[in-house]
C-alpha cells in the first residue's frame, strides 16, 4: 500500500507536489484552530448567554470593521511582489510592516473615537472595543507570514502560531472555571494576536531571517499603496457586508438577538479557512502561470473554482439538512432560533469560494479598482436588505441579505464588464454541475501526468 502511495505521489509534478504539501500543512493549522475554537468558542457560548455572548461578538465585529482598514489590503500584493522580486523581500516586508504600524495606531483612536459617539454611556461595551483594537495592532508582525506564503512553507508557521492558539484557550478555560466577567475574556481574545505574532517572530529567525534586516522604502511605499488602495477599500466593504449584520442586529433588535445569530454564523463560517487555506497556497503558482500562457493561467483557475464548487456544495447540503441537531446540540434551547438562520446562511459559502478566487484573479490581472466596485455594490445592497429584513425577520432577515449580497459581489458583478466576463463564464462552470465532474476528473488526471 505505501508503496503504492509513493508512486501515485511521485507522478505529480514538482510544483504540485510543494502545492499540496503546503495546503496540508494550511489546513492542518485550520482544522486545529476550527476544532479548538469550535468547542472552547462554544463552552464560552453556553457560559456568557446570549446577552452577555451577543455584545462579545458585537465588539468583535465593530473592531473587525477598522482592522480592516489597518491591513491596507497587503496580503495578495506583498505575496505577488516577493514572489516576483525574490531579492527585494526585506524591503518589500520592511515597507509592508511599517506601514501597518502607522494604520494600526490610527485605527486604534478611531474605533474607540467611534463606539463611544455610536453607544455613548455604555462604558462596558467601549470597554471591549478598546482591549480587542489594543491587541490588534500586533497584527503588523503578521507581514512575516507573507513571505511563508510566497516560498509556500507555511508549516514553519502553522506550529508556532498554534502554541499562541493553544495557550490562547487555554486562558479561556480557566476564565470559564473561575467564572471571570466578560471583560476579561476581550483580554484573552487580545493575548491569541499577540502569543502568535511572537510565534511568527521566532519561526522567522529560526529560518535565519532576521526582522532588524527589514527596510523601510518611500518608494516600494508608494507602489504597494498605489496597488492596495483598491482592495484597503474593497476589504473594508467586505468586512461591511460580513459584519454590518451583526452591528445592526445589535442597534435594530438588541445584544441576545447578535448571540443568536453569532452561534449561527461562527458555525456557517467555521469552513472557510479550508478555501482560503487552499487559495493561498495556489496564488503563486496561478502567477507563475500566467507568466507562462494565458491558457495553463486559466486551467488553473478553473480547477480551483471546479474544487472549491463541489466543496461548497457537499458542506452546504449536510449543514442544512442537520442544523437544527447541530446548534441544539452545541449552543443548546437557549440559542435554538439559530438552526433556521444556519440554513440560510451556510448557503454563503459557496459564493465565499468563488470570491476568494475572484481576488486571485482581479490581483492578478492588477483589476482591484473592480473588485472594490464589486465589493461595494455587495455592501450597499447588504445594508439596504438588513436595514428593511432585520426588523421584520431579525437574524433571519440578516442571513438573506448576506446571502443575497455575496452572490452579488463575488458572482452577478463579474458580468458587468467585457474584461470580467471569462471569469464569470468560469464560475458559472463552476456552479452548475453539467460537465463540472467530468472536468474535474479530467483536470486531476492532467495533474498526476503533467
Amino acid at each position: 500500500m505505501l508503496k503504492k502511495i509513493e508512486e501515485a505521489t511521485s507522478k505529480l509534478s514538482p510544483n504540485l507536489q510543494k502545492i499540496i504539501g503546503n495546503t496540508a500543512w494550511l489546513l492542518a493549522d485550520r482544522v486545529l484552530r476550527m476544532g479548538v475554537g469550535l468547542v472552547v468558542g462554544v463552552w464560552v457560548a453556553r457560559y456568557l448567554g446570549p446577552k452577555n455572548f451577543g455584545l462579545f461578538n458585537y465588539a468583535i465585529a465593530f473592531t473587525s470593521i477598522f482592522n480592516t482598514v489597518a491591513n491596507l489590503g497587503l496580503d495578495s500584493i506583498v505575496v505577488r511582489n516577493i514572489v516576483r522580486q525574490p531579492d527585494n523581500k526585506d524591503e518589500i516586508l520592511g515597507t509592508a510592516f511599517f506601514l501597518k504600524v502607522f494604520a494600526q495606531v490610527g485605527v486604534i483612536i478611531a474605533s474607540v473615537a467611534a463606539i463611544i459617539l455610536i453607544r455613548p454611556g455604555e462604558v462596558l461595551t467601549q470597554q471591549l472595543v478598546g482591549i480587542i483594537t489594543v491587541g490588534m495592532f500586533f497584527e503588523s508582525y503578521y507581514v512575516i507570514d507573507f513571505w511563508f506564503q510566497s516560498q509556500v512553507q507555511s508549516k514553519y508557521t502553522v506550529w508556532f502560531k498554534n502554541i499562541g492558539l493553544v495557550l490562547a484557550s487555554s486562558m479561556r478555560v480557566v476564565l470559564i472555571q473561575i467564572q471571570a466577567p466578560l471583560i476579561l475574556f476581550a483580554w484573552a481574545y487580545s493575548a491569541e494576536t499577540a502569543l502568535s505574532a511572537l510565534g511568527l517572530i521566532v519561526a522567522y529567525h529560526i529560518k535565519g531571517y532576521l526582522i532588524q534586516a527589514w527596510q523601510f522604502s518611500w518608494k516600494s511605499a508608494k507602489e504597494l499603496l498605489k496597488d492596495s488602495w483598491p482592495l484597503i477599500l474593497s476589504s473594508f466593504v467586505i468586512m461591511i457586508y460580513m459584519r454590518t449584520d451583526q452591528l445592526m442586529i445589535g442597534q435594530i433588535t438588541g445584544d441576545a438577538e447578535v448571540g443568536v445569530y453569532s452561534a449561527a454564523v461562527k458555525i456557517s463560517e467555521l469552513w472557510y479557512v479550508i478555501p482560503m487555506a487552499i487559495a493561498n497556497s495556489v496564488f503563486p503558482s496561478i502567477v507563475k502561470a500566467r507568466q507562462v500562457s494565458q491558457q495553463s493561467y486559466y486551467e488553473q483557475i478553473q480547477k480551483v473554482l471546479d474544487f472549491l464548487a463541489i466543496l461548497s456544495y457537499a458542506v452546504s447540503v449536510i449543514v442544512s439538512l442537520l442544523s437544527h441537531q447541530i446548534i441544539n446540540l452545541m449552543y443548546g434551547n437557549e440559542y435554538a432560533e439559530a438552526g433556521t438562520i444556519l440554513i440560510i446562511h451556510i448557503w454563503t459559502g459557496l459564493f465565499v469560494s468563488l470570491g476568494l478566487v475572484s481576488s486571485l484573479w482581479t490581483t492578478a490581472e492588477n483589476l482591484m479598482r473592480f473588485a472594490f466596485i464589486a465589493t461595494a455594490n455587495g455592501a450597499i445592497i447588504n445594508v439596504i436588505l438588513n436595514y428593511f429584513f432585520i426588523k421584520s425577520y431579525g437574524g433571519v432577515g440578516a442571513a438573506i441579505s448576506s446571502l443575497v449580497a455575496q452572490c452579488i459581489a463575488s458572482y452577478l458583478s463579474y458580468l458587468l464588464l467585457p474584461k470580467t466576463r471569462k471569469l464569470f463564464i468560469q464560475q458559472t462552470k463552476a456552479l452548475f454541475f453539467p460537465g463540472l465532474l467530468s472536468r474535474l476528473f479530467k483536470s486531476t488526471k492532467i495533474l498526476v501526468n503533467k
